[in-house]
């Protein structure tokens, strides 16, 4: 039955396509996408993904405790974006967000909702990701990774959103764990006996960057999408023994945690204990950091790196499970709050744009931009049309120098503890707590220029900013029912 549904919805799809070409409802390519497309074949497109890596925790925007050489290298070839915001705060929507090209007002997936036995709340069918678009287009797709938008033979499994292949953790939960019992290598459940009972064969990173790479290699002769949505640094604080070493007493005084290290839910979730926090979280960074440049290095052993465009984000801000320790490391640089905040430490992300020959080296753009905007910023570089109705504005313009359209504003919700909103217009940041339990909350008001810490409220001093913002808040959503937010205001 799963097949039968396979082989329908994808010709479905491709109908909708042509049938948004045919009455209009698609965006015609823009004049910098035209001259691309006239000016040299689209680039092949890699996105690499961190998952709750802050905002200071690579060098180039601030840290100074372990260093990140080839994340610093890549951004010194390429751009660095400092007001480029995650989807929100939390991993799956996040997620959504970045695949559908909608905000959290919008997109499909609102929140962190498993579904049992394995997996959580699926994308639905009916969701255009970007994957199906770059098809379109003629690329082929791979993601490598965690996915976290539907599991094993669900509407929103990778075959089922756009990817040729899929090598990595259907399960945001189980993606806790780094030496797992199994991983999913496309429709096939691969089962790990290295790490069978407590044993510490596998490190599914490596694992997982070994198939990446084998997907470019396969691939460098036709144009590829590789989504490599790592699960580095988040969770578990476990990094294999040679980068331990290399920073083990390095970062003192150590910070300790005692989690799950047997029983029936033994690497089904809970978080391992880890008597280093600091070294294992550096030594993490360390080992993402090697994967990008190990990338960069197959791309120029392969002679395609000048048509490859790579783009590397984080999902949100640094978390605080498993020992983490973001104070120590000063993961947020300037920004207030963490994962799960929607001030500008839980949401704001590091990244990076390479292109050689198309985004000025050692360039920095400040223009403000977020994960919704990847859909039609990707369509824009590979000459793909998109629908209408998105709520992402494509940055193609910034990355190749040009004149760059701005958002009207930014909208973020989040559904968990007591449900928080947030918005940007311009400067103005409004942002709004517990509003489940107290929807007649007073609204916070930064303004960014001056404050970027988020430290003063400015809320009375501005009321007529506070109404606009109020009425934008209003107007940005539209209700979910399988994540509802009105709802939930009336009720609790």
């Amino acid at each position: 039955m799963i097949s039968y549904i396979i082989q329908f919805r994808l010709p479905l799809k491709v109908l909708g396509f042509a049938a948004c070409l045919l009455l209009g409802n698609c965006q015609s390519p823009s004049s910098s996408q035209q001259d691309q497309a006239v000016s040299s074949a689209p680039p092949n497109i890699i996105y690499i993904l961190a998952d709750d890596l802050g905002y200071g925790d690579v060098g180039v925007f601030g840290q100074q405790k372990f260093q990140t050489p080839h994340l610093d290298a890549l951004a010194k070839g390429g751009l660095t974006l400092t007001q480029h915001y995650a989807g929100t705060t939390v991993c799956a929507p996040s997620r959504s967000s970045l695949m559908t090209g909608l905000h959290t007002g919008h997109t499909p997936i609102r929140g962190n909702k498993r579904t049992p036995p394995e997996g959580q709340q699926p994308l639905p069918d009916a969701s255009i990701t970007i994957a199906e678009k770059l098809k379109q287009g003629g690329y082929v797709t791979g993601a490598f990774g965690k996915w976290g938008l539907g599991g094993p033979g669900s509407e929103g499994a990778p075959e089922r959103q756009g990817f040729d292949t899929f090598f990595g953790y259907l399960c945001q939960t189980l993606a806790h764990n780094y030496y797992p019992y199994h991983l999913w290598d496309n429709q096939e459940k691969l089962m790990l006996k290295e790490n069978e009972g407590q044993q510490e064969g596998i490190y599914a990173p490596n694992l997982i960057h070994e198939e990446a790479l084998a997907f470019i290699e396969t691939n460098q002769d036709t144009n590829f999408f590789l989504y490599y949505p790592s699960v580095i640094p988040h969770a578990e604080l476990f990094a294999p023994k040679a980068y331990m070493e290399k920073h083990r007493d390095k970062y003192l005084p150590e910070k300790t945690y005692q989690g799950t290290d047997e029983g029936e839910r033994f690497r089904l979730g809970p978080y391992g204990s880890q008597t280093e926090g600091h070294a294992a979280f550096a030594a993490m960074v360390n080992l993402l950091d090697d994967q990008v440049g190990e990338i960069r290095a197959k791309l120029e052993e392969l002679g395609i790196a000048e048509n490859t465009l790579i783009i590397f984000s984080s999902d949100n801000g640094p978390h605080l499970e498993a020992g983490a320790d973001p104070d120590y490391f000063d993961s947020n640089g300037p920004l207030k709050g963490y994962k799960r905040d929607l001030y500008e430490g839980g949401i704001r992300v590091p990244t990076i744009a390479f292109w050689p020959g198309k985004v000025a080296a050692g360039s920095q753009s400040d223009h403000v931009s977020a994960f919704w905007d990847l859909y039609p910023t990707l369509c824009d570089v590979a000459g793909v049309p998109v629908e209408s109705n998105l709520d992402g504005l494509s940055f193609l313009p910034t990355l190749l120098g040009k004149e760059q359209p701005q958002h009207d504003y930014l909208y973020w919700e989040f559904h968990e503890r007591g449900g928080r909103q947030a918005i940007r217009k311009g400067n103005w940041k409004a942002v709004k707590y517990n509003i489940f339990k107290d929807p007649q909350r007073d609204m916070e008001l930064y303004d960014l220029s001056k404050d970027i810490g988020e430290e003063h409220n400015i809320a009375a001093d501005h009321p007529e900013v506070v109404t606009e913002m109020t009425n934008l808040m209003l107007a940005a959503r539209e209700e979910s029912e399988v994540f509802p937010f009105e709802a939930r205001i009336k009720v609790e």
